[in-house]
């Protein structure tokens, strides 16, 4: 089974599971995401969240249709442990006013609309989240790098505890996890963007790693294969060797054995042996192939 960490008392696999192929975002062109979303129906996701099931790897981010997750939790015995990533509402005046006690209530037009973010936490809730980290479309707008302070989200936070929630925080600027770090922020975990080719990531992969190594919390890498730019094989030699053993991986896929590759190169890196994978074949390798 495949190697735990644990994240808010709550014991979670190391690889979680992406879902950007299932809604249709490919970061790499329109007709691929309309290919996607024509052709990722409930019961292709299912398949797929069968085989991570039973691998063991059973954390989920993002957003996976409610019936492809019930039909994999029936058929493998295994329940999905659910990490949300919604957006909160916020607008163009959370810059000119000062940051808000927990104790207090913001009115809309300070930028944080108490109102609007409860009831998107009430939903999260309902879906069965376990862990909330709102959207870098949220924390990265709310993000002060004068006061290296991220605006409003210890009130977020308090309103995740008091639903039993998890918080945590999804960035793609490193410095979310800094400062969350340096004010001791209420948070268990962070998002951030992760690649040996630098895909999407706002400062050199050398300077990202040493961030994620000092992180007081543990924290969740994405796009190990910079959305295809990187080959499976060179993505996960890299991540899983210049992580903690607390972080953790995820990885999106978009067929049953896509998830099966994924889960044996990574278990073979882990591992320290040569993963057991298929290699794709063409004419202008059958003389690499060893004679029986």
């Amino acid at each position: 089974m495949f190697p735990r960490t644990t994240v808010g008392g709550v014991s979670v696999s190391r690889m979680i599971i992406g879902t950007n192929g299932f809604i249709g975002c490919s970061h790499a062109t329109a007709a691929r995401d309309a290919f996607l979303r024509q052709h990722m129906d409930p019961k292709k996701v299912a398949d797929i969240l069968e085989v991570f099931l039973n691998a063991g790897v059973d954390t989920l981010m993002g957003y996976a249709p409610a019936q492809s997750i019930q039909d994999a939790q029936d058929r493998t015995g295994k329940k999905v442990i659910l990490i949300a990533t919604p957006g909160m509402p916020v607008n163009p005046q959370v810059p000119g006013h000062p940051m808000i006690s927990p104790t207090m209530r913001a009115p809309s037009d300070w930028g944080l609309d108490v109102d609007a973010v409860a009831h998107t936490l009430d939903a999260v809730a309902k879906d069965g989240a376990t862990f909330c980290l709102p959207h870098q479309g949220t924390t990265d707008t709310l993000l002060d790098r004068t006061t290296h302070t991220i605006r409003y989200m210890d009130v977020i936070a308090r309103m995740m505890r008091e639903r039993g929630l998890i918080p945590g925080l999804s960035t793609h600027m490193p410095e979310s996890i800094v400062y969350a770090d340096e004010t001791d922020l209420d948070v268990a975990t962070y998002i951030s963007i992760y690649n040996a080719y630098g895909f999407l990531m706002q400062v050199e992969v050398d300077w990202t790693s040493r961030i994620i190594a000092q992180a007081k919390k543990p924290v969740i890498t994405i796009k190990p294969m910079a959305a295809g730019h990187i080959r499976p094989f060179q993505a996960f030699a890299f991540v899983w060797n210049t992580i903690r053993d607390c972080d953790m991986v995820t990885v999106g896929t978009i067929s049953p054995d896509e998830a099966k590759e994924c889960i044996e190169l990574s278990l073979g890196f882990l591992q320290r042996r040569q993963p057991d994978v298929k290699l794709q074949e063409t004419r202008s390798k059958a003389s690499l192939k060893q004679k029986s």
